[in-house]
């Protein structure tokens, strides 16, 4: 009889359970924690535990900063594993970006709830029991299809004969070994990245046919519930308020599009034989599902959806703003403030943007600082520039906090916020301001914290990878099959963010008919808009873009603005555009092939 280990997740599936201990339990063994598999079809609480530990391990659910591995940011604890890999630590054997034995060891949970789902006595309501029955798989089906999406993205790439690879896929649980050859038992080869692409499509497609779009105790029923005689109120038992922020048939559809514009890419188009045409029409079809016109739907404070903690706080349970497709729980603490807020504001002031990415915020007025038109001066760099810029950053002269402290990161600054002060001091010129919600007060003596949340999936990420595909499939004003153009979306992204008010964005005007230069805009906007949020590591690999380019920074002393330029310097080999296999795991499995110069 098959041995499940299980791990159960109560917090996330039921109500807390009493546990009641005699006097003899004090003498005797307990018995050990493992259930036949046959005991769990009558356990739903304790089978939903595999499903549970699926979201604890969510490769999202929680803050990476990875951007200072790129030439957007630099950090200034110098035991920073993301700064150690970009001046040249990264090995397949002290990889921060690892996902391989934690992401396949859930992978296995999820495996083992799949097996299980459709004998599980869900509830003694059969007509109730079945539509759990659904909720459940079609869940599993598409948190396993959002792990092959992410697992692809850490680890997927070209062996030395020239095989893009995967990893190895399993649809079912795999046993425990006791004995026997165990590295026999487990030595799988990897799949081809065309394969596992396959698979987590089939998954995402049962997970649709599985899903509502949404949940929600106001919601009608879908018609394609009826077969099951369910009633509204049957429905709104398994579907309700209670499912909101689990994997929906709208998730699972934005997995299978972020999943194309990563196959769409450069690095892996050759081997995946995806079109970016293809990639353009999976997200549309996140797009529209926001309505008939996705464009007008474009939420207008979305770029600063974290910033106000008191609305947060009054977000009824499981709700989303408009521009959130997926979020996290909301949480109440200062963690962040007190991580990145500058030095004079209680903050270690870890992360550093750099002047890389300042200088790629344009002109007010939506020129690129380079361009003559925008009217930069390199002795005033700050004037008129995208809003966003004070948006997302502390700068020189900028304000900060709850009582809007002016921060002066000036090398002849008096305080500790001044370049190269002290050990929490910025390296750069810059802080972090995005993710911070400047009312905390983060003085450990009276600290004053406020509500945030981890953003999963905004709806700005898919707008721009629409964008980006469409671009490349039918051009800056081509539609395809949609309603709305590459040109279209970075138009409204940039009238959002206030560009080119006064103008009528002429810069974007200008370049409307050349591919190339929308190409180049797109991305920039993408660099912009997704800033801080993870993103730039894996776009510039996708896109085969260059990885060496040096952390600048800014020193300012007086009405001298001086740029730096190598505040830190990037070390990175071609290979590295795909990350590698754990070298442990290679090590143990004769089948697993490494990624070429790992």
């Amino acid at each position: 009889m098959k041995k499940i280990k299980i791990i159960a997740i109560v917090a996330l599936i039921a109500p807390a359970f009493s546990l009641l201990t005699s006097c003899s339990d004090l003498f005797e063994p307990a018995i050990e924690n493992e259930k036949q598999t046959d005991m769990l079809y009558d356990l739903p609480s304790w089978a939903t535990g595999l499903l549970g530990h699926a979201y604890i391990s969510n490769p999202v659910g929680s803050w990476s900063f990875n951007d200072v591995a790129t030439d957007d940011a630099v950090s200034n604890d110098p035991y920073d594993n993301y700064r150690r890999m970009a001046t040249g630590s990264w090995r397949s054997n002290n990889n921060p970006m690892d996902r391989w034995q934690y992401l396949r060891a859930s992978w296995q949970y999820l495996n083992q709830f799949i097996t299980m789902t459709d004998d599980i006595h869900w509830a003694n309501d059969p007509i109730v029991s079945e539509l759990f029955r659904q909720r459940m798989k079609g869940d599993a089906l598409g948190m396993r299809a959002f792990y092959m999406y992410h697992l692809l993205m850490n680890h997927a790439g070209y062996t030395a004969d020239g095989q893009l690879l995967g990893i190895p896929i399993l649809t079912e649980p795999e046993e425990v070994v006791t004995e026997g050859d165990i590295a026999g038992t487990y030595n799988h080869a990897r799949n081809t990245f065309v394969e596992c692409l396959a698979q987590l499509n089939k998954d995402i497609e049962d997970a649709i046919t599985l899903l509502p779009e949404d949940y929600g105790d106001a919601l009608p029923m879908p018609s394609k519930y009826a077969s099951t005689g369910a009633t509204e109120a049957q429905y709104h038992r398994v579907f309700g308020d209670n499912g909101k922020n689990r994997m929906s048939a709208r998730i699972a559809r934005a997995v299978r599009a972020q999943a194309a514009l990563l196959a769409a890419s450069p690095a892996y188009s050759d081997g995946s034989g995806v079109t970016w045409e293809q990639a353009a029409n999976r997200m549309a079809e996140v797009l529209n599902g926001l309505g008939s016109n996705p464009i007008a739907e474009l939420d207008a404070t979305g770029n600063k959806w974290y910033a106000d903690g008191a609305a947060i706080q009054n977000m009824t349970a499981g709700s989303n703003v408009k521009e959130m497709l997926w979020r996290g729980n909301k949480e109440q603490n200062a963690s962040l403030e007190q991580t990145h807020y500058p030095p004079t504001l209680f903050g270690s002031g870890r992360l550093n943007p750099t002047q890389n990415l300042v200088d790629a915020f344009p002109a007010k007025n939506g020129y690129p600082i380079t361009d003559a038109n925008s009217g930069y001066n390199a002795n005033t760099p700050y004037d008129n520039r995208d809003p966003r810029l004070d948006l997302y950053i502390i700068r020189n002269g900028s304000t900060a906090g709850p009582n809007n402290a002016v921060i002066t990161t000036a090398v002849s600054g008096s305080d500790e916020n001044a370049l190269g002060k002290t050990a929490t001091s910025t390296r750069t010129g810059y802080y972090m301001k995005k993710h911070l919600v400047q009312s905390v007060n983060a003085n450990p003596q009276m600290t004053t914290s406020q509500y945030h949340y981890k953003a999963f999936m905004r709806y700005t990420e898919f707008f721009l990878g629409y964008a980006e595909a469409a671009n490349e499939a039918w051009g800056p004003t081509g539609t395809g099959s949609n309603s709305y153009s590459a040109y279209d979306v970075i138009k409204a992204i940039r009238a959002r963010a206030g560009i080119g008010a006064d103008n009528g964005d002429a810069y974007l005007e200008s370049i409307k008919n050349d591919q190339t230069k929308m190409r180049e805009l797109i991305r920039n906007e993408r660099r912009l808009e997704l800033c801080f949020e993870g993103f730039r590591f894996w776009d510039l690999r996708r896109w085969k873009a260059p990885l060496n380019e040096a952390a600048k920074g800014m020193s300012i002393s007086g009405s001298t603005y001086t740029v730096l330029p190598t505040v830190e310097a990037r070390s990175y080999q071609d290979y590295m555009y795909y990350g590698p296999i754990p070298y442990s795991e290679v090590l143990k499995f004769s089948n697993l092939v490494q990624n070429a110069g790992w």
